[in-house]
């Protein structure tokens, strides 16, 4: 048996483990019930049911949710439009989510498969700077699909420029904001009225 203040009180009987417990207005909570023996300890369980409750909701502020964004494109896309779709998969991947890009072939598309996975293989190739594949184009049904996840140092480089942007903004500095310089004093603000 463990004490409230964590020293050992070593093997003693229920009866009296509780009786101690009591004694001090505390639970006795059995925190290793497959120990030969049982190991108890003496605890105010809801102060520490609390803290751990605490702990979980940290633990969940601190973890980061990564989410799957879908982009769609037809083996005809044209080059402004496959441009559009690439800038889209790059703001996706640098903010930390992950892209799926599904190919959709209607009619007789489907017979010409290549023309749309030779457009995915240049989608991969044009943000292979920030992205990895990871699961190359596969064919289920009538679409095609392909996974990018974001580079663990692109993921690094964001996590770094927020950190930095977010630690400066907002501050008690007294210079003007945006990088624009003062005008010089006693010059009215805005232009002359007529």
């Amino acid at each position: 048996m463990v004490g409230s203040d964590g020293v050992q009180l070593g093997i003693l009987p229920i009866q009296e483990a509780l009786e101690k417990a009591q004694a001090l207005s505390l639970d006795l909570v059995e925190v290793a019930p497959l120990a030969k023996p049982p190991v108890c300890r003496i605890m105010n369980y809801g102060k520490y049911r609390y803290e751990e409750s605490k702990k979980a909701k940290e633990a969940k502020k601190k973890q980061v949710i990564i989410q799957l964004k879908e982009i769609k494109m037809r083996p005809k896309t044209d080059e402004h439009d496959f441009n559009f779709k690439a800038r889209h998969v790059d703001r996706f991947l640098r903010a930390g989510h992950k892209a799926k890009v599904t190919m959709m072939f209607r009619g007789r598309e489907v017979v010409h498969t290549q023309l749309g996975k030779r457009l995915l293989d240049r989608l991969a190739e044009t943000l292979k700077e920030i992205a990895l594949i990871e699961q190359n184009p596969r064919l289920e049904g009538r679409n095609m699909t392909m996974i990018l996840a974001p580079r663990p140092e692109v993921r690094r480089a964001e996590r770094a420029a927020a950190a930095a942007g977010s630690g400066s903004a907002g501050g008690a500095g007294g210079g003007t904001s945006g990088g624009t310089p003062a005008p010089p004093a006693g010059t009215p603000p805005g232009p002359p009225k007529p």
